[in-house]
């Protein structure tokens, strides 16, 4: 399936997201020499509606179309086929973000060209992974990582002053490179919005003249730690007619403390389990922070949402939102 070039098509540079399938045929790799030859990994369109990453790095060779680029990059451009239809995911795919290597996802050919590209890097000791994406939701921008080193937190604290660290959900991109490089997600707003194009663009241009990352400074990054991943059952039904009816105004609540007494959703049914809390551990704990008092549910306990959405399609492709808490370090 992985095609791998070192060179940039000409028609690439220019190209939309939904018409790369006739460019590109695969998902690609692509090695780009530099000034500097330790690469930095930049990743897109994991998820075929999230296009901020496509259009910032097309931004960022174009500026170096006629000079060196400062440092090498390797760039790996995802799902071009569900680009092609704008969705996040084909229904006959796999999460593109869920398959590299410590996935529990059973093995597809899919899976096996995230642990190529994997084994391709690792062996290129790369200077840093960037991994671009886009929220459904409302959200600010923000960096995601896994492993709480002092590179990986000056590589996020370059981007933005909030920062979450998580360790579920498991296969995700920036978890198997953080193994062997720091690594990031950059969550850069949702994909209809050209701020973060702008910001994601700035940033790689900041990150590929940069000669280290020991230089940064953290100390201000406000970090937040995933505890839960919030989850509707296949067999609830969604929307003012459902089962449960979720409450749009947390939509605007993202990375906002919400307070005990505070409505999650309205409900309309007798069905027992209408939202899975599940633990980084994949436990239960729905209990723990949610109540059902008549027809609302409503937060047992102060939380921090991430990513709450109430598109059904993202819903159902991936969860409802995150519970988050903050994290102090040092």
């Amino acid at each position: 399936m992985l095609n791998e070039m070192n060179h940039i098509p000409d028609e690439f540079l220019q190209a939309k997201a939904e018409d790369l399938h006739s460019i590109l045929k695969s998902p690609t790799l692509f090695h780009l020499e530099g000034v500097n030859p330790q690469p930095l990994f930049v990743c897109t369109l994991l998820h075929g509606n999230e296009t901020t990453g496509l259009y910032a790095i097309q931004r960022l060779l174009k500026k170096y179309q006629d000079r060196p680029l400062p440092r090498a990059i390797s760039l790996f451009v995802g799902n071009i086929a569900a680009a092609r239809e704008n969705q996040r995911r084909l229904d006959t795919q796999d999460d593109y973000n869920r398959i590299w290597p410590g996935s529990h996802h059973s093995d597809s050919a899919e899976k096996d060209m995230m642990q190529i590209v994997t084994s391709i890097m690792e062996k290129r000791k790369p200077f840093a992974s960037i991994d671009i994406h886009n929220n459904t939701g409302k959200n600010p921008h923000y960096g995601c990582i896994n492993i709480l080193n002092p590179h990986g937190l000056v590589l996020a604290s370059e981007f933005s002053d909030i920062a979450v660290y998580f360790t579920d959900p498991k296969g995700v991109q920036s978890s198997a490179f953080s193994d062997f490089c720091p690594a990031v997600v950059l969550e850069c707003g949702q994909a209809s919005d050209r701020s973060g194009e702008d910001h994601a663009f700035s940033y790689l241009d900041k990150i590929i003249q940069m000669d280290d990352l020991s230089s940064g400074n953290s100390n201000n990054l406000k970090l937040y730690h995933t505890i839960a991943r919030v989850l509707i059952p296949k067999t609830v039904t969604l929307g003012d007619a459902g089962d449960i009816s979720l409450n749009t105004q947390l939509e605007d609540k993202n990375f906002h403390q919400i307070q005990p007494g505070i409505e999650f959703a309205s409900v309309d049914s007798t069905k027992e389990q209408l939202i899975i809390v599940s633990s980084e551990s994949h436990e239960d704990i729905t209990n723990e922070y949610l109540e059902r008092d008549g027809d609302k549910l409503l937060f047992k306990k102060p939380i921090t949402l991430s990513m709450f959405t109430t598109s059904e399609r993202a819903i159902r492709q991936d969860c409802v939102c995150y519970f988050m808490e903050e994290l102090r370090i040092g």
